[in-house]
């Protein structure tokens, strides 16, 4: 695993707005605005690498469906912060029955400088984003800058062969495909919007609406589309902690189609995803997996002996871009948060020439599919983290 500088190629704003990246500048703080789609770096691989990463990414998945299950069959929801008993019933049987929902992908952050074993830093089950570019932009710069080269990156493929044999999972209609307006950048729009061309693209009758866009039929009690069609299949990029407490909520709950038939509404991610996007899952997995190489020691009741041994770093369960993330070195005495937190040890992001890295490993239904990376100025790859391509030489 290298870094490596090149010059940009002329146009490259356009190009990648061209290819789906809407988004290729973030506005700083200070109003200036900066690349976030950044292609003056570049990592490189070898073949070696990336096979063995594959391997970690499969086992982790494979580690974390079987939390999922010790979660449900040991009824540990209130360690997620999850107490609705009726939820708590709905995520169970939706778990039961995940062989008969449609759930198609996921994104693992990773520690790795190409030395010692990839960490797991948390895995992103529910609504991960980040998707266009690593599947699309990154691809055609490959193709324009090293021809002849390879990437980790079969997204684009794997994911119309994953909405292609989970088709017969949905119900007679079109499947819907729903962000938030509340998305300014145009990111969840985006990522919204490629993944229902690779649902086209498998053959499947879509449609596209905003969140807000979604209405309730007092009626017949189902959801309804913009053109007041009922909305039986959903893809949303909308975390489902929002989904069960907006105003719409107990509507969501009493209409959840889990496979069995009786509700209305199927919706991608399925339910049981939140066993999955939820930061205690860490310390499930560690109390599991103990000294597993490619997990980080974690715990929920404060930060134990990581306050001593090496630093740590406290998360809210729930989150996203690094939001309430803070870093705690070594040293110093312990501090518990009054909210819910997974204190996870400090392994800090490698630093190549000032520029803090973290992976993220794509999975599109059970396998590994795809490379993505980010680089931050600091220990937390929050809102302001670039994204740079790979290649494989």
């Amino acid at each position: 695993m290298q870094r490596r500088t090149i010059e940009p190629r002329p146009g490259w704003q356009q190009t990648v707005e061209e290819q789906g990246l809407v988004y290729p500048l973030t506005r700083y703080p200070d109003d200036s605005l900066r690349p976030y789609w950044d292609e003056s770096a570049y990592y490189v691989f070898s073949l070696p690498e990336v096979e063995a990463l594959e391997v970690v990414v499969e086992e982790l998945h494979a580690m974390c469906l079987a939390a999922a299950e010790h979660i449900v069959k040991n009824d540990r929801f209130a360690d997620l912060g999850i107490t609705d008993r009726r939820l708590v019933a709905l995520i169970a049987e939706s778990w039961r029955r995940r062989d008969e929902l449609p759930s198609i992908y996921g994104r693992f952050d990773l520690r790795y400088d190409g030395t010692g074993p990839a960490k797991m830093l948390e895995y992103n089950a529910d609504t991960p984003t980040s998707l266009v570019e690593a599947a699309s932009p990154q691809w055609f710069w490959m193709e324009e800058r090293f021809p002849g080269a390879d990437q980790w990156n079969s997204l684009h493929e794997r994911l119309i062969d994953a909405w292609r044999r989970q088709a017969h999972l949905l119900p007679p209609g079109p499947l819907h495909f729903a962000h938030s307006e509340g998305d300014e950048l145009g990111e969840d729009l985006m990522t919204v919007a490629y993944l229902r061309e690779t649902a086209q693209q498998a053959g499947l009758e879509t449609e596209a609406l905003s969140v807000e866009q979604i209405g309730w039929d007092k009626l017949t009690g189902r959801f309804v589309d913009d053109r007041l069609r009922f909305i039986r299949s959903c893809f949303k990029l909308y975390p489902w902690e929002w989904l069960t407490t907006d105003r719409f909520g107990p509507q969501v709950i009493d209409t959840l189609d889990n496979g069995g038939g009786t509700g209305s509404t199927c919706w991608i991610e399925p339910v049981w995803k939140m066993l999955l996007s939820n930061k205690a899952l860490l310390a499930i997995l560690w109390e599991l997996n103990p000294e597993h190489p490619n997990l980080l020691p974690a715990y929920l009741d404060g930060p134990r002996e990581l306050a001593i041994d090496g630093g740590y770093v406290s998360k809210p369960l729930l989150g996203r871009e690094g939001a309430g993330v803070t870093v705690h070195e070594p040293g110093h005495a312990p501090v518990v948060r009054q909210e819910a937190c997974c204190y996870q040890a400090l392994a800090p992001l490698p630093d190549f020439d000032g520029n803090r890295v973290v992976l993220g490993a794509w999975v599109v239904e059970n396998e590994a599919a795809g490379l993505g990376i980010r680089e931050s100025s600091g220990l937390i790859t929050d809102e302001y983290a670039r994204f740079l391509p790979h290649v494989i030489l």
